[in-house]
């Protein structure tokens, strides 16, 4: 396959490459955290490599967005573990030995949506972000937020406005997989 180019007209690496990167990178965690929601060694470095492959044709794409590359393929990991888990059920066999639950609690959730929301975060302006800090994270309302940082409350309510449809948008790009 022949290298492409980036914006600057620069070679880039192939997809066979940036695979080759992810599963250098990537791998051990995540046949470590399929290990630990199937009990399964085998079948987790299955659920790995097919993760791998189905990110195959969205190298390109996962190494030139700002977003995550290990949360987008934990997703993946994660929900191929549900779907085999599904099908396993369907056919009335048992998928590691202690594995009981696919919904059982986990933080891993919680990690991916975190690294997501720092992603879409820092793909914001510094004011649209500055206004979602103290809104959502400070869990100020729009006056406080205006008087702490001499704006008008209009202007406040504006920018969370604009930001939430920033993020609502980039998020609804596709690139993290859904739930």
């Amino acid at each position: 396959m022949p290298t492409t180019t980036d914006a600057a007209g620069a070679p880039a690496a192939t997809p066979e490459q940036l695979l080759r990167t992810m599963m250098s990178d990537h791998a051990k965690a995540l046949v470590s955290y399929a290990e630990k929601l199937l009990n399964d060694p085998h079948l987790a470095e299955d659920i790995v490599q097919e993760a791998l492959i189905r990110a195959w044709p969205h190298a390109e794409r996962l190494y030139s967005t700002e977003g995550s590359v290990l949360g987008w393929l934990l997703k993946v990991t994660r929900n191929l573990v549900v779907d085999q888990r599904r099908s396993a059920t369907a056919r009335h066999e048992t998928v590691g030995a202690e594995y009981h639950d696919v919904a059982l609690p986990d933080h891993a959730d919680a990690v991916l949506d975190s690294v997501e929301a720092a992603d879409l975060l820092q793909q914001l302006s510094h004011d649209h972000r500055e206004i979602l800090l103290h809104t959502y994270v400070c869990g100020r309302t729009a006056q406080e937020t205006a008087r702490i940082l001499g704006i008008p409350a209009g202007t406040v309510k504006s920018r969370r406005h604009y930001a939430l449809g920033i993020l609502r948008a980039k998020a609804g790009q596709g690139l993290m997989p859904e739930r």
